[in-house]
């Protein structure tokens, strides 16, 4: 049995470790056995066993998984390239029906299942009862784990003040423009009158608030008016009759009202309040995949170690923020009194999920018996489950689940068979840790076009622990170009959001969700605002994801989620999913028609050099952008400015739709090899501009040929279409390494 306790065997970096039938990295081992084991009394002789046996049952159903993509994929290649590539009936419905048809008989659409509700239990309330904003952040950085986390209360006028959707000129970076704030307050007492609104006249002519008789009676000078809703009055702190905030509820969220007469902003408003406080990111999604680089032992332990540090409670990170050392935890619960004077408590953080990688990955962090690298997915299973037995047992100083659930998103599965099988897997580690059958919940990814066309029979293969499903719409558009390669030029990208199999896959999305029982049970969700600048345009866009079912949707940062949060306020979301399921009992509308309407130009296809151009350097510049940072500095995420300077945030699905493009392009000669090249050189150094006021970034030319990152580009495009579902990892992952090496001095 190992020790508990570093020791001389750890010191050595250079050697895999022996633990039962596995080759362990020696950072990982030391991790395990002196970080995360010793409190859950599990010795390291039994996690590597189980470790093990996980592996022996399930690593040879993985690979037969990702045999049958390729063996799906190289049928569909074939069907397409034997196929009349110029054809105005494509998406008539004899062709239609031909493609469903041709689907079904290599089982790429499986057979229908019956109606049928989905059963998970003990899911928390903030993913089966309340609706409001999602948060995504890489786990890999404590800093951003921590922000996200917090953000489930955010402060309103912060938000307004800090974002473009206040037009005015602010103050500048030092300065405070009481013009400006005049508009935030002036909005935020306009929302507080839809959200809340007051018996007879308006929050913005409010004096004083207090709570009398169990109610709330607002002093508007003349007069006083309780709500127009009573109940929406939740709770209060300090004294009643002058309280220190109030807490208000709309749709299962809370609004808190604080105030401080001697406060910056108090002091001068009529009835003291210094802040509006909504609660905000209601869920994050702790993510080991898109958003994280993570090549080796080295970069997984990080992600494990914040993992624990968030189940634990106890993570914290210092940073220098305006010549400043700054200190962060997590918040604690928030403590209110009821109306009638009981006390209660809120959680202050943000319900995590944890989202571990798919199936394709494996990493050298462990080697099996014939020392290969292990699946990723699997290895993220077992970790990622043990460390969250410090919150299932109540092991820790702040609780995550009051339910004793875990929850884990699983991305880039195909089908119900996948799915299936990431079940087994659940299963056994639960029975391995002695959990309670089920308890391991799973959120399923709806981002891959076999999962699109058998989304109802992927819910049941999960129906006792699905709590999630979300339409992943970037990597969804990255499979569809792939999947489609061989059967014609894609549409330009910006068209490619106004085509029909898009629309229905949204459609679709909710429709099945709703008719397998996931309204106040499970989250179904919408993907992410990928402008994080731009929040004007997100919050005149995005109250169309309540409207259209989905109780929670992906947004970029806290101010987005306290933004998108006045939506919720506005729609009911649970009220919208019952008026949709009962037009759906009057309609049912099979919608995998359009969802195998591909998103092709006809041939010839008529774009000018022009367009061509654009599309390219567009494509290029995002690619070039988000791989320098990926390949030099192991960022997963980032926010890149495209070839107009506009911040987009950037991750692997992006990356996916864009290198997938190209390769497309080149497949079917819209463009040329030497175009492309010439592209990526002239971007390359558009980039290398962009980043020029950072000391430590590695420009990409003159040197093309000596750049990692520049060599990592171009074989995402001109090797795109032989990649695995056209997927960016394989690529990145083995770039990064070579950057690492090359870094550390070691032969590339």
């Amino acid at each position: 049995m190992p020790s508990e306790t570093p020791s001389a065997e750890y010191t050595d970096n250079n050697r895999y470790l022996e633990r039962s039938t596995l080759h362990v990295a020696p950072v990982l081992a030391r991790f395990i056995e002196t970080e995360v084991l010793p409190d859950l009394g599990i010795s390291g002789e039994q996690f590597w066993q189980n470790f093990s046996s996980l592996l022996a049952e399930f690593a040879p159903r993985n690979r037969d998984l990702l045999a049958e993509r390729a063996t799906m994929q190289a049928k569909i290649d074939q069907w397409y390239s034997q196929r009349e590539q110029v054809s105005a009936a494509r998406d008539e419905s004899s062709e239609i029906a031909q493609q469903i048809e041709f689907l079904q008989s290599i089982n790429y659409i499986a057979n229908e299942v019956d109606d049928f509700t989905i059963a998970t239990d003990h899911a928390d309330e903030a993913i089966a009862r309340i609706a409001g904003p999602q948060l995504v952040v890489p786990v890999k950085n404590a800093r951003y784990a921590l922000n996200a986390t917090n953000a489930r209360w955010g402060s309103l006028y912060d938000a307004l003040y800090g974002s473009n959707i206040i037009q005015s000129p602010d103050g500048g970076p030092t300065g405070y423009d009481p013009l400006r704030g005049a508009e935030v307050i002036r909005f935020a007492r306009a929302h507080l009158d839809r959200a809340v609104p007051l018996a007879e006249g308006s929050h913005a002519d409010a004096r004083a608030y207090t709570v009398q008789d169990s109610q709330l009676l607002v002093n508007l000078g003349k007069t006083s008016t309780p709500l127009a809703d009573p109940t929406q009055l939740a709770g209060y702190t300090g004294n009643p009759s002058t309280p220190d905030s109030l807490l208000l509820k709309k749709n299962q969220l809370h609004i808190e009202l604080q105030f401080d007469s001697t406060g910056n902003i108090g002091s001068d408003d009529k009835a003291d309040i210094q802040d509006i406080i909504l609660e905000s990111a209601i869920t994050t999604i702790q993510d080991c995949e898109d958003s994280v680089a993570a090549v080796d032992a080295e970069d997984k332990t990080e992600v494990y170690r914040n993992w624990l540090g968030l189940m634990r409670g106890d993570l914290s990170t210092s940073f220098n923020k305006g010549g400043e050392l700054k200190q962060r935890g997590l918040n604690p619960d928030r403590h209110y009194q009821s109306s009638n004077g009981e006390p209660f408590s809120l959680s202050g953080r943000s319900l995590l999920l944890v989202r571990n990688v798919g199936h394709l990955m494996t990493n050298p962090a462990v080697l099996d018996s014939n020392q290969q690298p292990v699946p990723e997915g699997i290895m993220d299973g077992i970790v990622t489950a043990t460390i969250a037995l410090y919150d299932m047992q109540q092991k820790n100083s702040l609780v995550n689940s009051t339910t004793g659930s875990m929850y884990i998103v699983k991305p880039k599965m195909h089908g119900p068979e996948e799915v299936q099988f990431t079940c087994d897997l659940f299963s056994r580690i639960e029975q391995q840790l002695g959990l309670p059958e089920n308890r391991l919940k799973l959120g399923i990814m709806d981002e891959e076009r076999r999962t699109s066309l058998n989304l109802k029979a992927c819910i049941q293969a999960a129906k006792d622990r699905v709590i999630f499903i979300n339409t992943g719409f970037l990597d969804r558009t990255g499979d569809e170009i792939h999947t489609a390669m061989q059967a014609g030029p894609i549409l330009p990208k910006e068209a490619i959001k106004d085509t029909e199999w898009i629309k229905a896959y949204e459609l679709s999305n909710v429709a099945i969700g709703l008719a397998c029982g996931f309204s106040g049970r499970a989250q179904i969700g919408k993907g992410m605002w990928a402008m994080p600048d731009e929040m004007l345009a997100m919050f005149e866009t995005k109250d169309g994801h309540p409207k259209s079912g989905a109780n929670c949707a992906w947004v970029p940062s806290p101010t987005a989620a306290t933004l998108h949060a006045m939506h919720y306020h506005i729609t009911d979301v649970l009220a919208v999913q019952q008026n949709l399921i009962q037009e759906q009992k009057k309609t049912n509308t099979d919608y995998r028609k359009d969802l195998v309407k591909l998103p092709l130009m006809p041939l010839p296809h008529g774009l000018e050099q022009a367009t061509i151009q654009q599309q390219l350097d567009n494509n290029n510049q995002g690619i070039l952008g988000y791989v320098v940072r990926w390949i030099n500095d192991g960022v997963g995420c980032s926010k890149v400015p495209n070839i107009h300077n506009i911040g987009l945030m950037e991750d692997r699905a992006t990356l996916r739709i864009s290198s997938q493009h190209i390769a497309n392009w080149l497949h079917h000669k819209v463009c040329t090899e030497q175009q492309v090249r010439d592209s990526l050189q002239r971007m390359a150094l558009v980039v290398d501009q962009q980043n020029a006021g950072d000391k430590s970034y590695q420009a990409m030319g003159p040197a093309f040929d000596d750049s990692i990152a520049f060599q990592a580009a171009s074989a995402l495009i001109f090797q795109g279409k032989e990649q695995p579902s056209g997927y960016t990892e394989p690529l990145l992952h083995a770039m990064r390494l070579r950057q690492k090496q090359k870094d550390t001095g070691e032969v590339v």
